[in-house]
């Protein structure tokens, strides 16, 4: 027999008839392992009841610290573009300040019509019909119709749209109808739209109306 054999059944033996007998009177060997596999077996419960705990900690954490970093990293992208969209903004403000300018106040809407009625004057045009209609209170902004008939030449009638779509005021035209008079002359029907800017009691009127009908449409 081998020394290697005899070393391994001399420790098997070691193990045999341990049953029934006091840890005390146990061979070396046993009585070496016991303690160490009962610290070894406490260490993996306790580490199961604390650890675990723990770790649930640090895998919340890991978490929060991901959701922070990709916060933090579209901030900062954000951040790269604030000059860029601070100048937008300030160029969009500046369009809608140079749009309001081209509205009138109450106050100024009698002015342009006594224009408009001047520039087709003024291209020798004959008003047969020069009536505006029903204020429309729009959410920004009040809307005025104008129902017109003119006649004249074509060429004049031309210019004259050309004249009111280049004033400083905004001013469409719609619903255009031509019909010929006689040799030369045309008769010229549309309606024209003119836009003023609300004063602030139509403003503050509108703003109380909005709830009201904002009621109305839910009963």
């Amino acid at each position: 027999m081998s020394a290697q054999a005899f070393s391994l059944k001399t420790l098997r033996a070691q193990f045999e008839g341990l049953e029934g007998r006091h840890p005390g009177l146990w061979p070396p060997l046993p009585r070496l392992l016991c303690p160490l596999l009962t610290a070894l077996l406490v260490i993996m419960v306790g580490g199961w009841l604390v650890w675990s705990t723990q770790w649930e900690t640090l895998e919340s954490g890991a978490e929060s610290e991901r959701k922070l970093r990709t916060e933090f990293e579209h901030k900062v992208a954000q951040s790269q573009h604030l000059d860029v969209l601070r100048k937008q903004k300030a160029e969009v403000e500046a369009q809608v300040l140079q749009q309001e300018r081209q509205l009138p106040g109450k106050a100024e809407i009698d002015a342009l019509l006594a224009e408009i009625s001047q520039v087709g004057a003024a291209r020798g045009l004959q008003f047969e019909l020069f009536k505006p209609g029903q204020l429309k209170i729009g959410e920004h902004y009040a809307e005025l119709p104008i129902e017109m008939r003119l006649s004249g030449p074509y060429h004049a009638l031309a210019g004259f749209v050309s004249d009111v779509a280049n004033m400083s005021r905004i001013v469409t035209i719609d619903r255009i109808a031509l019909s010929q008079l006689r040799e030369g002359v045309l008769a010229f029907e549309c309606v024209a739209y003119t836009f003023r800017y609300l004063d602030p009691g139509e403003a503050e009127q509108k703003k109380q109306r909005t709830p009201e009908r904002k009621q109305q449409v839910l009963r």
